[in-house]
């Protein structure tokens, strides 16, 4: 998709809300007096890691699969990911009946490489870098006809993002904040989105790891920073946070902490004791940089979407960090 393509509005976000609706599953709140002791502030956790696929990421594929015209969906789909946007997609494409192939980087975590194949997409293997992930994808996408549904810099793919935020607002009113982790930024684009236009006195705080935070230093510079070399244990997070996604958190301005690994590691293993919930490094971010801040949520009312739960048990990053 062109890097000057029209970005996603309010309305675009309430349309992906009722085209997902018979797909995608309303997920719960969850709350322990444990965290927010420890936070000093009331946190209520929006639980994405129950999502069809195990992550957020369903909402968005979800709605991109099922926007397109029936001309377009007979060619199939087509993305790279590490896992999670992978599994989404081939998930979507499934209920669909339409084929999917995903261009998957040397080093993807097993389990989630497991759950692509299982959706029934086709694999596709390449070097562990951004320029080999794109240009394997274009050969796909060639080679095939379909469709090309990016992992994040995609309208449709951030306004249906932004549906996890319009339930967490629906479900839990007069919250002060808003913390979600960023990546690639189409969870970071669709939330902005949607606080802007249902709550905008709601103040949304991005969690990022501090070995890579292109976000922040993009935001600061007032310039998207062109490349990166991530170093963190957060796979979900390590991805250049894109253009269309720069624009939207651009106009919109939130706050970035950025986080030690060793801090999300810790917030990692707080919430499987306290709420009983495995968690990614990339989600349990957010708990972590709510827990590196105290004295910004201090009292306040926090929404924390835990964005994902697809962990390879055999490999649990307890003392990696």
């Amino acid at each position: 998709m062109p890097a000057a393509f029209p970005l996603p509005q309010l309305d675009d976000v309430l349309e992906a809300a009722a085209r997902i609706a018979p797909h995608a599953s309303v997920t719960p709140l969850l709350r322990a007096d444990a965290l927010d002791a420890a936070a000093g502030c009331a946190l209520l956790f929006k639980a994405e890691p129950l999502q069809r696929g195990g992550a957020f990421k369903f909402r968005g594929a979800c709605n991109a699969v099922f926007s397109l015209d029936a001309e377009d969906a007979a060619r199939g789909v087509v993305t790279h990911s590490s896992g999670n946007h992978g599994a989404a997609l081939a998930l979507a494409a499934r209920l669909r009946g339409i084929p999917c192939h995903v261009v998957v980087p040397d080093g993807a975590v097993a389990t989630k490489l497991s759950r692509i194949a299982g959706f029934g997409a086709v694999l596709h293997r390449c070097d562990a870098t951004l320029e080999a992930r794109e240009a394997t994808c274009a050969s796909v996408q060639e080679a095939t006809g379909a469709v090309l549904v990016h992992p994040y810099a995609d309208a449709r793919v951030i306004a249906g993002q932004g549906t996890a935020a319009l339930e967490l607002l629906s479900q839990a009113p007069a919250l002060d904040a808003v913390v979600v982790p960023v990546g690639g930024g189409g969870l970071a684009g669709g939330t902005a989105i949607a606080l802007a236009g249902l709550a905008p006195a709601v103040e949304l705080v991005l969690a990022e790891p501090a070995g890579a935070a292109d976000a922040r230093d993009s935001l600061q510079r007032g310039e998207r920073v062109p490349t990166f070399a991530p170093d963190t244990l957060c796979d979900g997070l390590r991805a250049l946070l894109g253009e269309p996604n720069f624009r939207i958190l651009q106009a919109h301005a939130p706050a970035v902490v950025a986080v030690e690994d060793a801090e999300t590691v810790a917030a990692m293993r707080s919430l499987l004791a306290e709420l009983k919930l495995l968690v990614e490094p990339s989600s349990a971010i957010a708990l972590a940089a709510v827990l590196a801040q105290p004295a910004r949520f201090a009292g306040k009312r926090v929404g924390v979407v835990l964005t994902g739960g697809n962990v390879d048990p055999d490999h649990l990053p307890w003392g990696q960090a």
